[in-house]
């Protein structure tokens, strides 16, 4: 059983002569395990199925079927749940809270979370380690670089154990290196720990780390290709998009 499975999936913004369709009879599964890159130009709606995929957003029609049961037959109580302990968000512009420690950071999604109290500073401890900031534990957020802020998004994302990471543009805001630092670590999370990771990218230096790429133009899928290990690792096999 995949673990993400899409049929026939369309969104449309508004309604009537305001209609804005933005994806159109989208198909493709996601296995446990995967790391897959949707890549894709500004306005190209790879943002917007992120949202479908990450239940922070309806589709229109279609059917999304999300370990093995279709997303809209959950309870809006069930779709919290799903959010917070089954999937990991990682957002370009980070979206840590300012003036608050990594530790307080990474510690925020257990507190709306079943998991006892008494677990929680190990599990923050354990996802701060695990992208090597440890010694950026009692920093305040604002004392971060960029590279070490979406790291510590990173932590955050993976406190949980979420069966899925999203990662939406996470090198956007970063240089050449901090960039590649992050994408370093989330290829690890994926290749050693499990983790099943799906990148969301138009810069083509990101979406090389990934093993599948699926690629979208105007709302459509345009190709789906799983990438050879030799390939992943110089990019030879993918072209730039602007």
């Amino acid at each position: 059983m995949s673990l993400i499975e899409v049929r026939n999936l369309t969104k449309i913004y508004g309604d009537g002569e305001a209609k804005t369709p933005v994806l159109h009879d989208i198909s493709f599964t996601i296995d446990k395990g995967e790391f897959v890159a949707i890549m894709g130009p500004s306005g190209s709606g790879k943002s917007t199925l992120l949202h479908l995929l990450g239940f922070l957003d309806d589709y229109t029609t279609g059917s999304y079927i999300f370990e093995g049961r279709e997303a809209k037959s959950y309870a809006g109580d069930e779709v919290a749940r799903i959010r917070n302990k089954k999937l990991g968000f990682v957002f370009q512009s980070f979206n840590l809270l300012p003036h608050t420690t990594v530790f307080e950071n990474v510690k925020l999604p257990l507190l709306y979370s079943d998991i006892p109290e008494a677990t929680w500073g190990a599990l923050a401890e354990k996802a701060i380690e695990a992208v090597g900031l440890s010694h950026r534990r009692d920093f305040d957020a604002t004392q971060l670089s960029g590279g070490e802020k979406q790291r510590a998004a990173i932590a955050r994302a993976l406190v949980c154990s979420p069966s899925v990471i999203f990662a939406d543009e996470p090198t956007g805001n970063l240089d050449s290196k901090s960039g590649g630092a992050v994408m370093d670590i989330l290829k690890k999370l994926n290749e050693v720990d499990g983790h099943t990771i799906i990148l969301i990218t138009h810069e083509t230096d990101t979406a090389r780390h990934a093993r599948r790429i699926i690629r979208i133009k105007d709302g459509m899928i345009e190709s789906d290709t799983v990438v050879a290990k030799e390939h992943r690792a110089n990019g030879n096999t993918l072209n730039k998009i602007d």
